[in-house]
């Protein structure tokens, strides 16, 4: 669900006023529970993600599970003091966020981290589970948020990585070259820092996508037989958020190929992989597809 998810209408609403800033107890400290609505889901759980991840809680008041599932999510929020947030939305009475999560039942469950969807589940679940997805939630995000505020009510302090610092400034200066060169010198002394890794395949189709030409996905349907125009129109189609048109495309160009040219294309299909999630359904299907073009 993460990769498919776009939470960008609800950040940007031409007609709304600007959010209120996040809630925040008499000490400054973040609220363990709180009920989100359209007008403050930006502040509420997209900003409040940079520091701890939100846990979204989509539930409808016709919903048993529902009533099954959020005591049980209240109290581990309760417990955690802080650590996440749970964000309960009613999704009756907030349509936009159920619309921009693709919520097809409830009760579902959403992580967001940094302003990004995580992970998610739909239905009720066990205790048990519940505390173990909530731990693997705070692994992936360990040491990325600025955390929950101190004593004093300023965030806490996070340790930061000089490296990496250097390779996100370099990106953010539109220097792809730079931040490349950053992201290899990382993996030269760490080669299996997986962080580096992922970065490193997000930059390189990043600048790739930078130098698309407008029309990269007409020029590949005039031409099915060009490798080069099937590559381009790929990434084109991948920076527009249709990576099954991407892979689509890919697939097709490695069934009718052979030689060099079908291990080039079948190269950066894999490579187009990887900057998603491998459980997405979307790519576990492509692969799929992907086995029965080679053989």
């Amino acid at each position: 669900m993460s990769g498919a998810v776009d939470l960008a209408p609800l950040k940007a609403r031409a007609t709304a006023p600007p959010p209120p800033p996040p809630s925040a107890g008499a000490s400054g400290a973040i609220p363990s529970i709180i009920d989100v609505t359209e007008a403050t889901f930006e502040a509420e759980v997209l900003e409040r993600s940079m520091q701890v991840p939100v846990i979204v809680d989509l539930w409808a008041t016709w919903c048993e599970p529902c009533k099954q599932l959020t005591p049980s999510l209240e109290k581990l929020a309760a417990e955690a003091g802080g650590e996440w947030v749970l964000a309960k939305v009613d999704v009756d009475a907030n349509p936009r966020i159920a619309q921009a999560f693709g919520v097809q039942s409830v009760p579902t469950v959403v992580a967001i981290a940094a302003g990004q969807p995580l992970a998610d589940f739909q239905g009720v679940q066990p205790e048990a589970a519940l505390r173990q997805w909530l731990d693997a939630i705070r692994e992936a995000v360990a040491g990325k948020l600025s955390g929950p505020p101190s004593a004093d009510g300023e965030p806490a302090e996070q340790p930061v990585d000089p490296r990496f610092e250097a390779a996100e400034q370099a990106l953010e200066q539109g220097d792809f070259e730079g931040a490349e060169a950053a992201y290899r010198l990382i993996l030269n002394s760490e080669p299996n820092n997986t962080d580096a890794q992922a970065a490193l395949r997000q930059v390189r189709f990043l600048g790739r996508a930078q130098q698309l030409p407008a029309d990269a996905v007409e020029r590949a349907d005039a031409a099915p037989a060009d490798l080069d125009a099937q590559l381009a129109a790929a990434d084109a189609e991948l920076f527009a958020q249709d990576p099954e048109a991407a892979f689509a495309r890919l697939i097709e160009f490695v069934r009718r190929s052979a030689g060099d040219e079908r291990t080039a294309a079948r190269t950066r299909l894999l490579e187009l992989f990887e900057l998603f999630d491998p459980a997405e359904d979307f790519v576990v299907s492509a692969r799929r597809k992907l086995a029965m073009a080679l053989y």
